[in-house]
């Protein structure tokens, strides 16, 4: 039942997905998932006493860590919505404790080696030379940024366009750069290397694309990799989603994340990840040619958006369409943390939260000015 109700979640069917976590609960009243799903629904308000209640006796059932941390997210969100901060923030600290039973490590030292490494490698000089075996396609649009930075809305907007469709989060280049590493981290890619990285990009993102001239892809982990791809993909667009460092982090911090994102579970971590994607993201503003990166401001996307999605649009080289400033329209599922974010209005209630915890998040607070 919970499944069923998960899936009508991701395709949008919330009120189907309600009764069917509601029903879920009338059969066994500590299945955390159906208390996990309905807060995903919509905003809780102090009304939602009883939800917050079966919730939280479920929490205190004996679940295993990861059900039990699902479950202490989605309380401390119900406090964040209500206004009271000190009760979400603790539940959240609670949540981390117990996705740390299960989470390797974050390993400062390497994120460092790794980013040095693919600013030595991936120069402007470099990126600048002709590359044989690189792809001509248009076809990629590379929607990235830290996550909870509003890439899953962006991706809504652009695929909203009836030339354009989302791919979701691609599981592509991380998985084989990773296999790869031993090569790709000291030189760029080669000849066949580029041709088959292209042909085998290129199948994934055409699989479910129908006739659209451009793909979105919006795995945010692709921000690690643009010298990379661009090597192989001189002519992919990339849309870059800049937000206040201190929301970012912070909303990272809140959401449930697997525990494979490992510097999401302390702050301090959080705030170090941070400092080494900007000044990553730094590097490839210089290194790209001209007119390959778009920066888009969150705060100014949701400010004014119709300027920013013309803005985007003429980027990409795609015609105006009405249908872009009303994406939460768009019936196509969705199977990010946002999918039900992205079938609401434009809402600028997230920005500046962080000033709600300020004398919770210390070590965030020292990212104020990057941007």
């Amino acid at each position: 039942m919970t499944s069923l109700g998960q899936l009508a979640s991701l395709e949008g069917r919330f009120a189907e997905a309600e009764t069917l976590f509601k029903r879920a609960l009338e059969i066994d009243p500590k299945a955390w998932l159906g208390w996990v799903g309905l807060a995903r629904m919509r905003k809780m308000t102090a009304a939602d006493t009883a939800w917050l209640k079966g919730a939280q006796a479920s929490a205190d059932s004996g679940l295993p860590p990861l059900n039990e941390a699902s479950l202490r997210y989605a309380i401390g969100e119900f406090h964040d919505q209500t206004g009271e901060y000190s009760q979400a923030f603790r539940s959240v600290q609670r949540a981390k404790e117990l996705v740390r039973t299960a989470a390797v490590p974050y390993n400062r030292d390497g994120r460092t080696r790794l980013v040095e490494a693919l600013m030595r490698v991936y120069t402007p000089d470099v990126l600048a030379r002709e590359k044989p075996g690189a792809s001509d396609s248009t076809l990629p649009v590379l929607v990235l940024g830290m996550p909870r930075s509003g890439t899953s809305l962006v991706e809504q907007i652009v695929a909203s366009h009836p030339a354009a469709t989302g791919a979701g989060e691609v599981e592509f280049w991380t998985p084989i750069i990773f296999k790869q590493s031993s090569s790709l981290l000291h030189e760029p890619p080669d000849e066949p290397t580029r041709r088959k990285l292209a042909e085998g990009y290129l199948r994934v993102l055409t699989a479910n694309s129908g006739n659209a001239s451009h793909v979105v892809d919006k795995s945010p982990f692709n921000s690690e990799y643009l010298g990379i791809i661009h090597s192989v993909f001189p002519k992919a667009r990339v849309i870059y989603l800049r937000r206040d460092p201190i929301d970012t982090c912070l909303s990272c911090y809140f959401q449930d994340f697997p525990p494979l994102l490992n510097f999401t579970l302390d702050l301090s971590d959080l705030a170090h990840f941070y400092r080494n994607h900007h000044r990553l993201m730094e590097h490839w503003r210089r290194a790209l040619p001209p007119g390959t990166l778009l920066d888009v401001p969150y705060e100014g996307l949701v400010a004014d958006q119709e300027g920013w999605t013309r803005r985007i649009l003429e980027f990409l080289g795609l015609p105006w369409d009405e249908r872009c400033l009303n994406f939460e329209s768009n019936e196509r599922s969705v199977a990010t943390a946002s999918f039900w974010q992205v079938r609401q209005k434009v809402y600028k209630s997230s920005v500046g939260r962080w000033h709600n915890y300020e004398r919770f998040i210390g070590p965030l607070l020292e990212l104020k000015g990057l941007d």
